[in-house]
C-alpha cells in the first residue's frame, strides 16, 4: 500500500504533542513512544525528536520538535 509518509509523520508528530508528559521551557519536552517505530524513526532523522531506540518508553521533543508539534496539533485537532 502506498501512502504519503509525510502526512503520516505530521499528524504522529502532532499526537506526541497530545502525549507530552514532562515539558522543559526552551528545551522541549518528554512524550510517550508509542507509535509506529518506522514513523519515530524518519521524526528522528527529521530532529524532532531523541533517538526513538531503546528501553524507554518516552522520545525527547527538542523545542523545535515541540513547537512544530504544538502548531499541528492546533492545525490537524483543534475546533474551529
Amino acid at each position: 500500500m502506498e501512502y504519503d509518509k509525510d502526512k503520516v509523520d505530521e499528524v504522529t508528530l502532532a499526537l506526541l504533542y497530545l502525549v507530552i508528559w514532562d515539558r522543559q521551557e526552551g528545551v522541549g519536552a518528554r512524550a510517550w513512544k508509542g507509535f509506529d517505530w518506522e514513523t519515530m524513526n524518519r521524526l528522528h532523522k527529521k530532529s524532532f525528536i531523541s533517538n526513538p531506540k531503546g528501553k524507554a518508553k518516552s522520545v525527547v521533543l527538542n523545542e523545535e520538535g515541540f513547537q512544530k508539534a504544538k502548531k499541528l496539533f492546533q492545525k490537524h485537532f483543534f475546533k474551529k
